[in-house]
């Protein structure tokens, strides 16, 4: 059964190649994608395809590639492999483009996932030339069912010149009515509050929409997501998660949140996962989640009944919660909701909500600075994506590492971070596999102590406690944080140089 509806559009499918040669150096290009769901699945080859031939003949081709966040192998990886990309925003985690960030190749513009979308409209990004965004179907007069991620799709649709579409039919038909496109958006000065006032509420539409005559091509497909499957929950992991579900106990019983929680938030990774797995365990009822990326956690507390529905911008299965799913799909209709990212991540929705925010960082130091992007201080890892559109503007957040890396050589509590991505002002709780700091209402030295008694590594604690004590001793007018800043950087050079602390 054709997914290609109107006859319009219908009229403009070609090969992936002959879409790819729409697309000229220099470009830049708005692409679908967030996590490995919803990327388109054969342009970027064709375009990588397209810079191989042209830098043979000692011809320049490259692009600016803007998404919703991490795509795939597949999209950053492929285009990075062919030297293709100039400029790349606002996320990613591929390890071959972060290789071409990290010498200098590529230039990469990291940021909050929320601002992506509206720095765009407000002109700071320049121009965008072309979208190519994956859909699950095209419908007459330009509407679209998206597939399995919206990220910044509306926008690009929106905004670029020229528009190509994959036609994807391995995405399940049946997506259509999953989808919540808000298309009230202006700009400032007459922006108007966002009605959105409860995690599963629609205040948009069911499709995407195009103006037919941007539509450039069409390409169809049949290609899966790329899920990764997810490592098995290791012991340091199931500490962590079981401190934090122990904390929300408490903060019951204090009365300071109800017996169903507030919406959850978790980032994408291994200890969240951990997190949902533990929820699974506990004796929480009528739960939401209000978030980014629906995890294998999240199906499983749907399918147990403990989770009555979930807002997000996209999936990020394994394989087989992606099987689940699709199986299943009908019956997660109604229970699942995917929205912009503009939307899912709005600093607005998010405190009005009251989320409760669960993110993996790098380091923290001991006044509760987090760095969650770079490793000793310059070279990127991944990006901040959405951790601070929710950890700012939770209701509660938390921080979540395993206290060393490196097998052991590297200590995540540190004596001053080496990037700071989330301030100490912005820092509520952080949780490793040694215990949790809640840091709420502590002055900054209160803050360190707790934080190297309850998070740090036994193995570095007494350091850190020298190097505080020190740095006060050191300086008995500037008591309120003190530092000794040429040994905190030295910290970190210490291993540069060695290899150990």
């Amino acid at each position: 059964m054709t997914r290609i509806l109107d006859p319009v559009l219908a009229g403009r499918v070609t090969s992936a190649d002959d879409a790819a040669a729409l697309i000229r150096h220099g470009d830049a290009v708005g692409s679908s994608g967030f996590t490995g769901a919803g990327s388109p699945k054969a342009l970027p080859a064709a375009l990588a395809r397209r810079a191989t031939a042209a830098h043979a003949t000692g011809e320049p081709f490259r692009v600016q590639l803007w998404t919703g966040a991490s795509t795939s192998p597949e999209v950053d990886g492929v285009l990075a492999g062919a030297h293709a990309l100039s400029k790349r925003l606002p996320y990613q985690g591929d390890p071959t483009l972060r290789a071409a960030i990290n010498t200098g190749e590529v230039e990469y513009v990291d940021a909050h996932l929320s601002h992506s979308a509206q720095h765009m409209w407000f002109g700071f990004y320049g121009h965008l030339d072309v979208a190519i965004v994956e859909v699950a179907a095209i419908l007459p007069h330009g509407l679209l069912v998206p597939s399995s991620s919206v990220g910044n799709n509306k926008t690009w649709l929106d905004q670029a010149d020229r528009v190509i579409l994959e036609v994807n039919s391995w995405q399940p038909r049946e997506f259509e009515g999953f989808h919540d496109i808000y298309y009230g958006t202006r700009l400032p000065p007459h922006r108007v509050p966002l009605q959105l006032t409860s995690t599963m509420q629609r205040i948009g539409d069911p499709y995407l929409r195009v103006d037919p005559a941007k539509v450039a091509a069409v390409v169809e497909t049949d290609a899966p997501d790329r899920n990764t499957p997810l490592k098995p929950v290791d012991d340091d992991s199931r500490a962590m998660a079981d401190l934090l579900v122990d904390f929300l106990r408490r903060e019951v019983r204090h009365d300071r949140m109800p017996p169903e929680l507030l919406p959850l938030q978790s980032g994408v990774g291994n200890v969240a996962n951990a997190v949902m797995a533990g929820l699974l365990d506990a004796e929480f009822t009528g739960l939401t989640s209000y978030t980014e990326v629906i995890q294998d956690g999240l199906l499983d507390l749907l399918d147990a009944g403990r989770l009555t529905g979930v807002s997000a911008t996209g999936f990020g299965l394994s394989p087989d919660g992606v099987k689940r799913f699709n199986d299943g799909i009908n019956g997660y209709k109604g229970r699942i909701l995917l929205r912009s990212e503009e939307i899912s991540n709005h600093p607005e929705v998010v405190r009005r909500l009251g989320i409760i925010a669960i993110n993996g960082m790098i380091e923290a130091d001991i006044y509760g600075n987090v760095n969650s992007t770079h490793v000793m201080g310059s070279a990127i890892m991944n990006g901040i994506g959405g951790s601070g559109d929710f950890a700012r503007n939770a209701f509660l957040n938390f921080f979540v590492s395993p206290s060393t890396a490196k097998g052991g050589a590297i200590s995540s509590i540190v004596p001053f971070a080496s990037h700071v991505d989330h301030t100490e002002h912005d820092v509520q709780v952080i949780v490793t596999e040694q215990g949790l700091a809640d840091l709420r209402g502590l002055s900054p030295r209160t803050r360190a102590r707790r934080i190297i008694d309850h998070c740090a590594h036994p193995a570095f604690r007494d350091r850190l406690h020298d190097y505080l004590a020190r740095a006060e001793a050191a300086r008995p007018t500037a008591r309120h944080t003190p530092h000794l800043l040429a040994e905190a950087l030295g910290w970190h050079q210490r291993f540069l140089d060695t290899g150990r602390m």
